[in-house]
Order: C-alpha cells, then structure tokens, then sequence
C-alpha cells in the first residue's frame, strides 16, 4: 500500500481502538452543530479543529471497517496516480468540504448531534476514482454486479442526495458525503486549470 494511504488507514484504526479504552474521547473531536455551544449549557460545542478530527473517529467496528476498506481500494490507485503530497491534501479537502456540507445542513435543518467517519474522504477518492479510472468495474454488493466506476459513482451520488432529501435513513450523513464528492471535485478542476504547477 502507498504511504499516505497506510498513515490515514493506520490512523483511524489507532483512534477507534483509543475510542474503545476511553468512550469519553469522541465528544470534543466530534463534529458538533455550530449551534452547539458551552454557553448554552450543552457539555460539547463546535470547535474549528473538529472538522479534521470527525474524520477520524468512527460509530462502531462496521462504520470503521466499510470505510477502512474503501480507503485501501480507492486511496492505494489514486495515490499512485497522484502522488502523496498530492493525494494527502485530495483527501484532507474531501473531509473538510463534508464538514463544512454538514454544518451548513445542520445550521439549517436543526439537530444537536454530532458527525463522525471518513466518509467524507471515501467519497471524494470515489470521485477521483471514477475521474483517473472510469471504465474500471466496481462490484456491487446488493446486487453483485460488475458496474463501471463513473456510473457507480454517479447512481450512488443520485442515492444519497435522494435519501438525505427524504431523511429516510436516520443517523448517516448523507450530506456530508456529497460534501465530499464537491470537495474532491473542486480539487480536481483546480488540478486541472492550472494548479498543477
């Protein structure tokens, strides 16, 4: 695996087993409302370094593991292609725009809980994923066909735009995602006029 890739993937695995010993570190790395304030008697509040720290703390083993997975699969081919200076602030803008996506949504939908995973990031390595590699087959897992990676990643984008519209699947950022894909995608357009030198 390249470099970078292996730090981030080591990285979020270090953090949740440090989750495991000490429940209690989430809260302040969390990413929580800007409504959430100290002030106003809340435990928690927003913080500015909560919108890398999110990126790093997970639900449980299963958030953790699909997230890690993808990571290795998408991260290890666009790191290769890029470079890990390269890839490294790809992925950190991916995260960073999902916050900023799931800030904005919660400032206007409301709600008072907080947002963790890499998601964000997996979805804007889908992003590039599709970009570098497009006629590459992704496999489905329900149902278990071969898809070329520009439609994967076009229909799931239609998925979770559909399904946070709706709010038909409670306690998954669906936003924040989409968040990501913008983030990665305006990585790519900067890349490609003129931010390369």
């Amino acid at each position: 695996m390249p470099p970078v890739t292996t730090a981030v993937l080591v990285a979020n695995v270090a953090v949740y087993l440090l989750q495991s010993l000490a429940p209690g570190l989430a809260g302040p790395f969390a990413l929580w409302p800007l409504s959430a304030s100290r002030a106003s008697g809340g435990v928690v509040s927003f913080e500015l370094w909560q919108v890398v720290t999110y990126g790093f703390l997970h639900a449980g083993f299963v958030h953790l593991a699909f997230n890690m997975f993808a990571l290795y699969m998408f991260g290890s081919a666009i790191e290769q292609v890029v470079g890990p200076r390269r890839y490294l602030a790809y992925y950190m803008a991916s995260v960073v725009a999902a916050a900023v996506a799931q800030l904005l949504v919660t400032q206007w939908l409301g709600g008072l809980y907080p947002t963790v995973g890499a998601s964000g990031g997996v979805f804007g390595l889908l992003l590039a994923y599709a970009v570098y590699f497009p006629h590459n087959r992704v496999m489905l897992l329900f149902p278990p066909i071969p898809v070329p990676s520009r439609v994967f990643v076009v229909v799931y984008a239609a998925i979770e735009l559909v399904l946070g519209i709706s709010g038909s699947q409670a306690g998954v950022a669906h936003f924040a995602h989409l968040g990501g894909l913008v983030g990665g995608g305006a990585m790519l357009w900067y890349w490609r006029n003129g931010g390369r030198r």
